[in-house]
């Protein structure tokens, strides 16, 4: 049959001219991308190393000797155009008894199997004419001077401080002060709720009970240099006792001077009196 292959050994023999060109590719498993033994008649050829074809040709138990192959088989491969019919016959059925496994060929892939993706355009990136502008024509200079000259015709935005002074957030944080009511009385009830929400305990408090029954402090220190200004003194405070005015000029030189006591911060609170309650009925639609 042209499909079949002699034995090794009939093959080789140097007394056969029309031999069978029978190659087999050494002892790989199936997953491999060597071909499975093929019998390759001369002018046939080579099959592809690419995809790995298993053949069914190639599955037979047993294989028949030369000595018992047709004769005409041996005198036909000898015509060039029994040559050719021979193995269009042969691709033709190992073709119909193709098995194929899986999709993709095993092992890495061959050279140029996939090409590179080609570079798109990008908005973001600068084109040539951009970089040679800015190279030759001094673009970046002439920018830098335009803005030079935008901002020499524009009103300074610095002032002569402190005779002048810019304006003030009505809830900045400054220096503490305690209130009193139009009476005079003092505003603060001792409920040590600022001494207890202080995150850096810098409020000290101490209270006693008077002859009409209220609560009045008799020791009253913040240390200004544990104060964070995080205003919780004066938002705990429940009668608007306690209060951060908008002084930011106490700067001293000792660091004694920065322990209020009760009389300092009433003191400041006398001070800063029209301020604060202008500040207060400011921020108070926002409460």
């Amino acid at each position: 049959m042209p499909g079949k292959c002699p034995s090794k050994r009939q093959a080789q023999h140097p007394n056969n001219r029309n031999s069978l060109n029978c190659t087999s590719p050494p002892d790989t498993p199936r997953s491999s991308i060597n071909p499975p033994p093929t019998c390759r008649l001369p002018g046939q050829l080579e099959p592809s190393h690419i995809l790995h074809v298993e053949s069914r040709i190639t599955q037979s138990p047993t294989m028949p000797p030369a000595a018992q192959l047709p004769v005409t088989m041996f005198l036909a491969a000898s015509r060039p155009a029994a040559r050719n019919s021979s193995a269009v016959l042969v691709n033709r059925l190992m073709a119909a008894n193709a098995v194929r496994n899986y999709a993709t060929p095993a092992g890495p892939p061959p050279t140029n199997f996939r090409q590179k993706r080609f570079e798109t355009w990008d908005e973001d990136k600068e084109s040539t004419l951009n970089k040679m502008g800015r190279f030759f024509l001094l673009s970046e200079m002439a920018r830098g001077m335009y803005v030079l000259m935008e901002q020499f015709f524009r009103p300074p935005y610095t002032i002569y401080y402190p005779f002048e002074k810019g304006p003030i957030s009505p809830r900045f944080r400054g220096e503490h002060a305690l209130r009193r009511y139009p009476s005079g009385e003092e505003r603060c009830i001792a409920c040590k709720l600022c001494e207890a929400i202080c995150p850096a305990q810098a409020i000290t408090i101490e209270a006693e009970e008077r002859a009409d029954g209220s609560r009045r402090t008799t020791r009253y220190d913040i240390d200004m240099t544990k104060c964070i200004y995080c205003g919780f003194c004066q938002e705990s405070c429940p009668v608007d006792a306690i209060v951060e005015s908008p002084n930011a000029e106490y700067a001293t030189e000792t660091r004694e001077e920065l322990l209020y006591n009760k009389e300092k911060l009433l003191s400041n609170g006398d001070k800063w009196e029209p301020e604060l309650a202008a500040v207060i009925r400011a921020d108070a639609p926002y409460r």
